[in-house]
């Protein structure tokens, strides 16, 4: 299944099921940020989709957003838990143990950035999921990284969401100029 078959039957039961909105945001936010999932489901396409709905729809945006904020910090929070925790035995998993490079990597990228790292991160796929794993095991202060992590997660969140809502309503005003013009 494509991208975009995934992301349009998420949206599509959403759709039809307004009452799961806020947990399969949640879902897909946790999914979406959670270390080594995240490259097995690409939620942010269904994320913004969903956020379509928000405005077109009638969803209601804060528990959508609360939701979709909760689920990627926790997901951040759990892959920072597991660096923590396993430290660099977790470099024989897949995908580390493949691309044995990405470690220190990351662990100059986020001595590089410090805090902002998270922030970096959250806005980039490849990133997204593996920085907060690569601050656990260099152990970057716990405080400072949910500090980041929790406001990092309520931006993006609102990013995603908010990016759907106003392509939702650029596109219908397009689509009203285009059939004003033709008649």
């Amino acid at each position: 299944m494509s991208i975009e078959e995934f992301a349009r039957a998420i949206i599509d039961f959403v759709r039809t099921h307004e009452a799961w909105a806020a947990p399969i945001v949640f879902v897909l936010a946790f999914g979406e940020s959670l270390a080594f999932v995240s490259l097995l489901l690409p939620a942010w396409a269904a994320l913004v989709g969903i956020g379509a709905l928000i405005g077109a729809g009638g969803l209601d945006f804060v528990p959508i957003w609360i939701a979709g904020s909760l689920g990627a910090a926790l997901g951040d929070w759990l892959s920072y838990w597991i660096g923590a925790k396993f430290k660099t035995s977790i470099a024989n998993v897949w995908p580390l143990s493949r691309h044995p490079q990405l470690l220190p990597r990351g662990e100059a990228f986020i001595k590089k950035w410090g805090v902002l790292a998270i922030f970096i991160a959250r806005f980039s796929g490849p990133l997204r999921a593996s920085v907060p794993i690569v601050a656990g095991i260099f152990g970057m202060p716990y405080w400072r990284f949910q500090f980041a992590n929790f406001t990092s997660a309520f931006l993006w969140a609102a990013v995603l969401l908010t990016l759907g809502d106003v392509g939702a309503k650029v596109s219908s005003w397009l689509w009203d100029v285009i059939a004003r013009l033709w008649t």
